[in-house]
């Protein structure tokens, strides 16, 4: 597979017309041909001394990671063909796992779901109108965090690039015909589709103890 295939892996930091002001988010892009530079995750022996959106964020990159390498290993093997079937089979088990593993409850919400266990309730829904105004106002987008009894609850938002438009840009335009069929094979209420690039496409929604 070429060299310039874009790979769905982790993190990025969103960057407004000021370069000086950065804000951390969740994105989905990687070129296989640069040299991953690894940005350093706290471990869970000093977990306990990040803030709680820093906290937030390491669940999430973590899980992203986990997801992210086997999608460049389904894309790598079967093309965009393997990276649905892929997150139609995978993608719930894995995150799931993770969850166990950093005993914390961690899911992908939006207002067009692809899978409709992923579609967000009426707050969430604010959040994700409140990211886009954000976005299209060419601001920046932080976490929204809300505290109850013992539990600390955090959002980031997931903006869509190139990679994404494959499976949830325009059809016919970004869509190959041939994915999207099996897109109506897989998922037969799909609602992922007609976006475009630096879109946002849902939140991660972090949930853990404090």
């Amino acid at each position: 597979m070429k060299n310039t295939v874009l790979i769905a892996i982790v993190v990025a930091t969103f960057f407004s017309c000021n370069q000086d002001k950065k804000s951390k988010y969740i994105s989905v892009e990687k070129k296989i041909e640069q040299p991953k530079v690894q940005e350093k995750i706290p471990t869970l022996t000093n977990v306990d001394t990040l803030s709680y959106a820093d906290r937030g964020l390491k669940y999430a990159l973590n899980t992203q990671a986990v997801l992210g390498n086997n999608l460049m290993k389904a894309i790598e093997s079967s093309g965009t063909s393997g990276a649905l079937t892929f997150c139609n089979i995978k993608a719930y088990p894995l995150t799931d796992s993770m969850a166990k593993l950093e005993k914390v409850n961690l899911k992908r919400i939006t207002d067009k779901p692809r899978n409709p266990d992923n579609q967000a309730n009426a707050a969430e829904l604010e959040h994700i109108e409140t990211y886009k105004e954000i976005i299209a106002n060419q601001e920046l987008p932080n976490p929204v965090i809300s505290e109850s009894g013992g539990k600390v609850l955090v959002y980031y938002p997931i903006l869509t690039n190139s990679m994404c438009l494959q499976c949830h840009g325009k059809p016919n335009k970004n869509i190959a015909s041939s994915t999207l069929s099996k897109l109506k094979i897989l998922y037969p209420e799909d609602k992922a589709i007609g976006y475009g690039v630096n879109e946002v496409r849902g939140l991660w929604s972090v949930t853990f103890n404090k």
